[in-house]
């Protein structure tokens, strides 16, 4: 691969390109203080790093919680979050042979399943849960999707470049490796140039965008390791860059908690003044007078119940008399901690202070909050989903666990997230909708107007339920009306003959009624 703006090698590209992100990698550091500490170490950190403590928890808990709805909205368990769906000039042809069509939606349903099969089978949604983690508290985070699984990059051990635009251009990641664990020939030349009893080295890996591809080469002590040379499409790239929030003219993101930091780093202060403000009033101390009659050995000496020799007023016990000061600070940190509960979705901010909350006022402003979720979604959903299962796609094509899809016919679609929230207003509307009608006209204007079937299906498509074979079909509904009313003729024809023989006429027989029900509905 050639050599970038003159740098003579992999190593001195990363080094330049370091100097960008430590305005990044120091706010993140900043972040992590007050939240996670251990998910962005302090420069120069080793194994044996010992991290600070916040004095809150609000923080830790929750990037904790935003992580987990956030994963449970873009990679739900035991339902898939994309669907392959057809290019709309293909699918108009096959509107025409709906045989055809419904082979093939049922083909791309199967193929659906085995990929998510796959993904519930390996353990990429742990790795997942913790990319989303360094999101929300360092903005940027490298995932790569191997033949083997998902490996993770935080911020601090890869750089990136961005075209104005925001596509990827550069990515070089740096790892800290064994010489044993590299190539024969490439182990040797790197243990002559140890240094000491330096026992690992760096490999840094270099990807490049060219016009329809990307390059890939890894680089050890100025060495290039010649198995690592290749290329791959740009999209089925196996390196997938994700930013929480986009800046115009970046290369690296901000993180969610950097938006509330003013927040956190007040109630970090509020909470260690309150914490260490009780501790110093917890502390009990008796003062005895030196110019009275009660001696302190008594008291100390003396156990409980016991009768001394003295005068209380002798005695008294400190205090710190900062009540009003602590109320003042208690009542901001409350404040702040509504604020950020708030941010972060926990459920105690969606229940506000009453005797009695209704169950729909809690989901409503529960609902309300997931929304402010838009943005977020939006950027997952075209950085992270898509990327992300169009080469777990590729990758499974690769291995033969897949058959290969018509190219240009077949696209993944993206489901749940954004998209799930905008099924989530659809909902709402219809169901507001439905009530009002209820309301102001009446239940039978709604069965006189209203399509009863579309609307189910349309509330399940809201809800995110697959309503085949669960939703009866106008074919269906037209069979068991049918039933219904053979069996009320045949009913009918049965009284009738019950009738004619109380009154002494020849009664008549069930398959007689079974042959005139049938003669009728030809008729008909």
């Amino acid at each position: 691969m050639e050599d970038y703006e003159g740098q003579h090698s992999v190593a001195s590209r990363y080094g330049s390109l370091e100097t960008v992100r430590e305005t990044y990698l120091e706010r993140a550091r900043e972040c992590a203080e007050l939240t996670l500490p251990f998910l962005v170490p302090p420069k120069g950190h080793s194994g044996s790093t010992k991290y600070v403590t916040p004095y809150q928890g609000i923080g830790a808990r929750g990037v904790n919680n935003l992580a987990s709805k956030l994963l449970l909205a873009l990679v739900p368990p035991n339902a898939p979050f994309f669907r392959l769906q057809i290019e709309d000039f293909v699918l108009k042809e096959m509107e025409q042979d709906k045989p055809l069509k419904t082979d093939v939606e049922k083909a791309l349903g199967e193929v659906e399943r085995a990929v998510m099969g796959n993904v519930e089978m390996s353990a990429d949604r742990v790795q997942i849960f913790e990319c989303l983690k360094h999101l929300i508290v360092s903005g940027n985070c490298l995932l790569v999707v191997e033949d083997s699984g998902l490996r993770l990059f935080p911020l601090e051990r890869f750089v990136i470049k961005r075209d104005p635009m925001g596509e990827v251009l550069e990515i070089i990641t740096k790892e800290c490796v064994s010489p044993n664990s590299l190539p024969e020939d490439i182990a040797e030349l790197v243990q002559t140039q140890l240094e000491g009893d330096e026992k690992t080295v760096d490999i840094y890996t270099h990807i490049c965008r060219r016009q329809k591809h990307f390059e890939v080469l890894q680089e050890v002590k100025g060495t290039i390791i010649p198995d690592s040379v290749g290329k791959f499409p740009i999209d089925k790239s196996p390196y997938i860059p994700l930013r929480l929030s986009s800046i115009s003219g970046e290369d690296f993101g901000r993180s969610f908690v950097e938006q509330y930091l003013g927040d956190l780093t007040s109630l970090e202060g509020l909470t260690r003044a309150i914490v260490e403000g009780s501790s110093a009033s917890s502390k009990v101390l008796f003062m005895v007078s030196p110019n009275g009659t009660t001696r302190a050995s008594h008291l100390a000496q003396s156990p409980n119940g016991a009768i001394v020799e003295g005068s209380a007023n002798d005695v008294s016990v400190l205090q710190v008399n900062k009540l009003g000061d602590f109320r003042i600070a208690y009542d901001t940190m409350q404040r702040i901690e509504q604020r950020l509960e708030h941010a972060f979705l926990l459920n105690a901010s969606v229940q506000r202070q009453a005797e009695r909350v209704t169950a729909e006022e809690i989901r409503f402003m529960a609902q309300e909050l997931e929304s402010s979720l838009g943005g977020i979604y939006s950027i997952l959903s075209q950085e992270l989903q898509l990327p992300y299962i169009t080469r777990k796609i590729h990758v499974m094509q690769k291995s033969k666990k897949l058959p290969a899809l018509p190219k240009g016919m077949v696209k993944p679609t993206i489901i749940t997230g954004l998209e799930a929230l905008g099924r989530g207003n659809d909902r709402q509307k219809i169901v507001m909708f439905l009530q009002t009608l209820q309301e102001n006209l009446g239940q039978e204007a709604i069965g006189q107007y209203v399509n009863i079937s579309e609307a189910i299906k349309r509330l399940a498509t809201a809800d995110g339920i697959e309503t085949k074979g669960l939703i009866k079909s106008e074919e269906d509904l037209q069979a068991e009306q049918m039933a219904q009313q053979e069996q009320a003729q045949m009913q009918q024809m049965q009284d009738a003959s019950q009738q004619m023989a109380v009154k002494g006429m020849p009664q008549v027989s069930p398959e007689a009624i079974e042959q005139t029900v049938n003669q009728l509905q030809q008729q008909q």
